[in-house]
Formats: structure tokens, sequence, C-alpha cells
């Protein structure tokens, strides 16, 4: 069985012409017979699924989500005015504007995501700012900004990473130490 080439790619079609060779533009239909032979011409084999897709293959957090869903805004890319759910990994290497809740967000340094996101896990090494609730663990590395409205479980900040806003331990409504 022959291979179809990539989605974009040239189609390896048949070089004959798709309109019959006796057919003319004038008073009656071409469409008889042959028009339903032609398309027989167009009809391709679906290429077999590829194993692994570049695009999946993000060295960041490679531990964290081996299984699950994962969405990676790459760089340069700005992802506005969503919500996001159902997404166990998220990878922020561009701009994201944007209401979440989910398992891991992963800010990388030239990442930046702004709006509200209730997390289990956040590591940021960009920049977060508005509402951060993280039900387990906050780790802030040293190139990492975080500010706005900030709840934690635990957390842990590097060296030369930036902590500001309203910043409270615990992530239940109704008790919290403010910090």
């Amino acid at each position: 069985m022959a291979l179809q080439g990539p989605f974009f790619g040239k189609r390896d079609t048949d070089p004959t012409p798709t309109r019959p060779a006796g057919s003319s533009l004038g008073g009656t239909s071409s469409l008889g017979s042959a028009g339903s032979s032609s398309a027989q011409a167009f009809a391709a084999p679906v290429p077999p699924s590829t194993p692994a897709s570049p695009l999946t293959a993000t060295p960041a957090a490679h531990a964290a989500s081996d299984s699950g869903a994962k969405l990676t805004v790459g760089p340069n890319i700005k992802l506005k005015g969503v919500e996001i759910t159902d997404c166990d990994t998220l990878v922020v290497e561009g701009t994201v504007e944007a209401t979440m809740n989910s398992r891991v967000i992963q800010i990388a340094e030239q990442g930046a995501f702004k709006g509200s996101a209730e997390i289990d896990i956040a590591e940021v090494r960009g920049s977060f700012d508005g509402t951060l609730t993280v039900r387990e663990k906050l780790v802030i590395f040293a190139t990492g900004k975080v500010t706005g409205k900030i709840r934690y479980g635990k957390i842990v900040i590097e060296e030369g990473g930036q902590l500001s806003g309203e910043i409270t331990f615990g992530t239940d409504k109704s008790g919290g130490k403010s910090a």
C-alpha cells in the first residue's frame, strides 16, 4: 500500500484530467456515468497514524506529564480569553490570559500567565499575575515572579524568585494564615 505524504505536501494523484474528454460547457450536462467514474481518481488511502509527533515531545516537565492531557503554549503564542478545563498539565512558553482548574502548570522563563488558576502543583520560571490557588506545592524559581492573590499549601522560593500581593497559607476557604 502506498503511503501519502504530509498533510500539506504534494498530492500523489493520477495525472489524468478530471473532466471527460468529450464534455462541453453548452446545453447538456456532462455529469453522466463519466462524471461518477472520475470521482474514483480522487479516492486516496488514509495514511496510518504516526506513533509520536514532534509537537508532543516537550522536554519541560516530561516526568510530570507522562500520562494525561497536556497543553503546550509555545513561544510567541498568545492565548487570550479562554477557560482551560480537563488539562492535566499546562506548559506556558508564550502568553496565556485565561481561567483554569488543572493539576500542573509550568511557566517557562519567557512564559507569562495572567488570570485565575486553581492548581495542584505550580512551577514558575516566568511570570504569573492574578489569582493563584495552589492546593499542594508552589515552586518559584530564581527567574520567576508571582503577583496577585496567592493561596498555597506548600511553597518553595529559590533565591532571586519574587512573590508579592495578598499571600495566604492554606487552600481551604474558611481558614488560612496571611503571610
